[in-house]
């Protein structure tokens, strides 16, 4: 009973969970779970995200705070602060790990123990929104982070695809999954989708284009919109800077902007 407490104190100021998923790997579930969290940040929410992908965990790179370290309080672990003003939080295994480049070689148990240890553990406080990014597939980890979370009522879950056909069936795997666990579909992104020429304005379609938007009708889940592969995006993510603030122009901006919109706008409807 001490510890479902414990539980309930440190997630008892997060408003609105969701999950950040996709059965195929490479498809950019980190960078659209960063760019939401900027989104959010920008529309004056304070966000938290909780990387679950811990083979490959990329987001505190994606933020620049990869050399800073995890303290602990009398609440659990305190989450690494992207600013002064902690308006994003961070909690990752690559925090955590002695050196940068060392491989989290486990079994699914210690896996699971860890994510329940995250979902307990970590000290959010107030937040608006809570991400959790996952690591590709069905398995393991998804299954403990869903089942971690279920007593706080997540809002759902953003499936994120490309548009090739490849994808968009690994995808369709991923909406089985969410039905199996009672998990709401907030909707599909489709990343990737064309390439923008900076100098000329032309889209090309170079993973083709469309199957996250057919997918979505065939299922009946809402299209949440088409990212464009962006230089400038790539450039943002590798050098840890606030695409959203830096580079209002760019192609992918009004896409990204559009997804948190919808995302706002929906959780307003629901608490209405």
């Amino acid at each position: 009973m001490e510890e479902a407490a414990g539980e309930r104190s440190n997630l008892a100021g997060v408003r609105h969970i969701l999950l950040v998923l996709s059965g195929k790997g490479g498809v950019g579930k980190s960078t659209i779970s960063t760019e939401l969290a900027l989104s959010l940040r920008h529309s004056g929410k304070k966000v938290g995200i909780l990387d679950v992908d811990l083979c490959g965990p990329s987001i505190p790179r994606m933020f620049r705070v990869q050399d800073n370290d995890v303290h602990q309080c009398d609440s659990g672990w305190v989450p690494v602060f992207v600013d002064q003003d902690k308006s994003i939080s961070l909690m990752s295994i690559g925090f955590l790990l002695e050196k940068p480049d060392d491989a989290v070689v486990w079994r699914g148990p210690k896996k699971n123990a860890l994510i329940k240890q995250f979902v307990a553990d970590v000290a959010w406080g107030d937040l608006d929104f809570l991400i959790v990014d996952t690591p590709p597939g069905t398995s393991d980890e998804h299954i403990s982070a869903v089942e971690a979370l279920r007593p706080y009522k997540p809002l759902g879950a953003i499936l994120v695809t490309t548009p090739q056909a490849v994808s968009v069936g690994d995808v369709r795997r991923e909406l089985t999954f969410c039905k199996k666990t009672g998990l709401r579909v907030l909707g599909i992104v489709e990343n990737m989708s064309g390439f923008v020429c900076p100098h000329c304005s032309e889209c090309t379609n170079i993973f083709s284009k469309g199957g996250g938007e057919e997918l979505a009708k065939h299922a009946g889940v809402p299209f949440l919109g088409c990212v464009p592969l962006d230089p400038q995006l790539s450039q943002s993510l590798e050098e840890g800077r606030d695409f959203i603030q830096e580079f209002p122009k760019s192609s992918a901006f009004p896409a990204l902007a559009h997804i948190a919109q919808q995302i706002l706008d929906g959780t307003s409807q629901r608490s209405s």
